[in-house]
């Protein structure tokens, strides 16, 4: 009896085996074929005018930080990669501070909400994802350009006497991107601070803790991993942006994705837009594991 019971759940894990086969092959070719292409093409030559040569070498590797002098081939410092590396990771880390900023009391406030007027806050938080992400920058674009509506409305009040310069530098950047991913860090704060305890805040005002006590040592331990899951959802993106660095930052203020963009259009270097393209893919996943590690020891502390 008890082999025909593990034959049958044998046959079952191979029928539910053969099921999933075809969606994991797609899903297999569909995800890791590209990214396998992508790395195979950093590792090459480029060609005379686009695509490749089918030569091993690690020069787009070396390029990403180094440049090679046209004359005696020796390697310096590439300072215009490094300067837009830089650019890329400052404007990220910045964006994820101001939502971070931002998103926590907002988040903090809709969930000390009635339950009644939590889904209506929560509809407001998510109506810019109802727009495309090119229409969103384009609105920004119409507030801080020089005749938009913020340097109107204050030259209006008297406040200024001519336009503010904002529209194509990291500024103009760092508030578009802040403004669209400002969603992305907003719910998983909610989600955090919702189940969050709130007589845990009551009891340590009752052990006379200030405010700012209660806040670092009772709120943010508890609701770390909102803080973390959103800073991820926030970075990650802003790290690859392509559409806000290119329409806030007028082609001038380039950030990674512009640069990779760069390499496999007038570039005219598809194994270092491959590399540039892979050496992306590893810092996501770095961070990526960062999370899960901290999420991990999370679960370890309270579990």
């Amino acid at each position: 009896m008890a082999g025909a019971s593990e034959a049958r759940a044998i046959a079952d894990v191979r029928r539910n085996w053969a099921l999933v086969a075809p969606a994991l092959v797609l899903l297999i070719l569909g995800a890791s074929g590209p990214i396998l292409i992508v790395a195979v093409y950093s590792l090459l030559e480029p060609g005379d005018y686009t695509g490749v040569t089918w030569r091993f070498t690690t020069e787009a590797w070396v390029s990403i930080f180094m440049q090679r002098d046209i004359f005696d081939g020796t390697l310096g410092w590439s300072e215009a990669h490094l300067t837009i590396f830089w650019r890329s990771v400052k404007l990220s880390l910045l964006t994820t501070l101001i939502t971070l900023a931002v998103g926590f009391p907002t988040a903090w406030f809709i969930a000390t909400r009635p339950a009644r007027q939590r889904a209506m806050w929560l509809f407001l938080i998510t109506i810019p994802f109802w727009t495309n992400l090119l229409i969103r920058t384009f609105a920004i674009n119409e507030v801080i350009r020089a005749e938009g509506l913020l340097n109107t409305t204050l030259m209006g009040l008297g406040l200024i006497s001519e336009p503010i310069r904002i529209i194509y530098t990291d500024t103009a950047v760092l508030i578009g991107m802040a403004y669209v991913y400002l969603p992305l860090m907003v719910l998983p704060l909610f989600a955090a601070i919702d189940r969050f305890d709130l007589r845990l805040v009551e009891a340590a005002y009752d052990l006379y803790a200030s405010r700012w006590r209660v806040l670092v040592r009772v709120i943010v331990p508890i609701v770390r991993p909102g803080i973390v899951a959103g800073s991820i959802l926030v970075f990650v993106p802003s790290l690859g942006a392509y559409v806000t660095p290119r329409v806030l930052g007028g082609g001038k203020n380039m950030m990674i994705g512009n640069f990779i963009e760069l390499q496999f259009g007038q570039g005219r270097n598809w194994p270092l837009g491959s590399a540039l393209a892979m050496m992306l893919l590893i810092i996501v996943a770095f961070a990526l594991l960062l999370y899960v590690r901290t999420t991990s020891a999370g679960d370890r502390r309270h579990g």
